[in-house]
Order: C-alpha cells, then structure tokens, then sequence
C-alpha cells in the first residue's frame, strides 16, 4: 500500500487475522482483518506506538472509539466494543463503496444522484446529533458511497459528545474540521454544533452539483477567511441548469450565520424531497456575490476606524465646550 508497518498480512491480535494494510494516518493505521471466530470481516483501527505516550491524543482515540460504539444506524460506521483485548485497537464496521471524494474527483454529479447521497447523509447526521453527537468533520473523505449510493458516515477522530466530558481543544484548532468545508463559526474558533455539520453538507452539495467549491483562496487560511467576508458564487453561474429551488436550499445551508441556517438535517432533507415546494427569496447575495472583499481590506477599515476614534473624542469635546 505504499508504507510500512509493523504488522503484515497473515499476523493476529486477539481473535482478529490481519488480511491488508488499508489506510494510514499521523494518528493510526487501518487494516483490513478477519474475525477468526465468525469469519465476518471487519476494519482495525490500530493507533500508533507513540500515541500512547501522549495523553491527549490517546484520550482522543478513546473518545473515538466511545463516541462509534453507542451509536447504531445503517448510514454510520459501527464500532464494535465490549470484549477484552490485549491492546488499544477500534474494531469497525468493514464498509464497502468508495470515498465520495473519488467520485466528485470524476466530475459533476447528476442532480438526482447529488440529492440522493445528500440525503442518505443528512440522515445519518439527523441520527448522530438526535444521540448527542457531533461530527465536527464532514467532508468527501469521511462518506463512503456504495454501488446503489447507499452512504456510510466514517471517522469520528474530532467528535463532540454532548454527553461526556469536555474537552480542551487549545492544541487542536488546526485539526477542528477541514478548511473547504469548516463553518464559519468554526473559522472564528467556536465549537460549533450541528449546524457546522449541515453547513459542511451545504458545501458538499454545491461541489457535488456544480464541480467547484463556494469558496476559495490561494491558501487554506485564505480560503476559510473568505466565507467570512464573501458570498458564494451562485452555483448557477457554474451549472444554469440547477433550479432556482435547489440553489436556494444551497443559500439556506450555507448562511454564514447559523442562526438563518438550516436548525437541523431533517429539515435539509424535507427541501431536497420537496424542490416544488421551496420558496425562492428575493436575496441580494445573488447580485452582490462579486463584489469581493480581502482581509486586507477588512484590516483598513479596522485600522480606519482606531484613527477615527480621537477625532471623534475631539470634536465631542469642541460641542461640550461650546454649549458651556
């Protein structure tokens, strides 16, 4: 597969027979394994020997795991618990399909297709925040797509549970989702809740429809910054044949206040299987969306402000001292 490991193809842990290296990442290794007691098929998720020595990221993988084994619904990866093991390992859920990331990667994907996988993971994100759940993540890279689009929600790394203890996330605001598709919120260094989730989705759903992102930059820094100052490109301009509907419902998901986005995934899917019955508004992001702003812009007018203030303090005391 390209790299390493210590473990090869044909050695055991517990009652599981390592079959393949799939995946590798800073934090662990996925393989794929054979449970010798069902011969069911399985995927581990073996963290690294350094992880352990420091706790925040072994506390991390924990948490994962913790997070994957309460939850239960077609649509999310299980993670399988409740057994002894010799070391710290997940077992989950061996998922079949691919990454939606390879099939954006192909081109545009037809708007009934597009839909169809939005839903199946706006059902999935229904499920895990009505649990408490978070994902914090939501990108191509962590939706698996198989051959009838049924879709599986993967990689739960930086979850949030609302029902185990917080975190200090100080070390992690690099990692607290991926820079195409953080919510704005999550630019400024909020949390985020599950509306971070949905605007992610909202992301998601214009790069499937119109083949490019809503936002963009010559860095990923630039990039997350311009949702903060800039409206999205209307995804008509890209693709004329996507109704004024839909691009509605891409607005809605994409505010970038998220109290005027979509409150929960239901409700973004209620539109998706009812396009006829979505009313369009009158918005003037449709007109201004080229008027681009810059961060430079926003530090002069800042800046332009502070050196207002004395000439501000100036003249009030000029009006005091004349009405004396």
């Amino acid at each position: 597969m390209g790299f390493l490991d210590s473990l090869e193809a044909g050695s055991q842990i517990d009652s599981y027979r390592i079959e393949a290296p799939v995946a590798r990442s800073g934090m662990a290794s996925i393989y794929r394994a054979i449970d010798l007691r069902d011969n069911r098929v399985v995927a581990l998720k073996i963290p690294h020997p350094d992880l352990e020595a420091d706790p925040i990221l072994f506390d991390r993988f924990q948490r994962e795991a913790g997070i994957g084994e309460k939850l239960s619904h077609p649509k999310v990866m299980r993670v399988f618990g409740g057994e002894d093991r010799s070391r710290i390992y997940m077992v989950m859920e061996w998922c079949e399909g691919r990454l939606l990331r390879q099939i954006i990667d192909e081109g545009r994907i037809p708007h009934d297709r597009a839909i169809r996988i939005a839903i199946g993971v706006l059902d999935a994100l229904e499920y895990i925040h009505s649990n408490g759940v978070v994902h914090r993540d939501i990108k191509p890279e962590n939706i698996m797509v198989d051959a009838e689009d049924n879709i599986k929600l993967i990689d739960f790394g930086i979850a949030g549970d609302s029902a185990a203890r917080r975190l200090t996330y100080a070390n992690f605001t690099a990692t607290l989702g991926t820079p195409n598709y953080i919510s704005p919120e999550q630019v400024k260094g909020k949390r985020g809740d599950g509306r971070s989730d949905i605007y992610a989705m909202g992301v998601i759903l214009y790069e499937m429809l119109s083949g490019k992102l809503p936002f963009s930059g010559p860095s990923p820094l630039a990039a997350m910054n311009d949702r903060l100052l800039n409206h999205p490109t209307p995804p008509s301009v890209a693709d004329p044949s996507i109704s004024p509907q839909l691009q509605e419902i891409l607005y809605r998901a994409l505010e970038r206040d998220p109290k005027n986005r979509y409150a929960k995934a239901h409700q973004f899917a209620w539109d998706l299987e009812h396009l006829d019955q979505v009313g369009v508004e009158d918005r003037p992001e449709l007109r201004d969306w080229q008027k681009r702003k810059s961060q430079l812009s926003r530090k002069v007018l800042y800046y332009a402000a502070l050196a207002l203030i004395p000439v501000v303090i100036l003249l009030l005391m000029i009006l005091v001292a004349h009405h004396r």
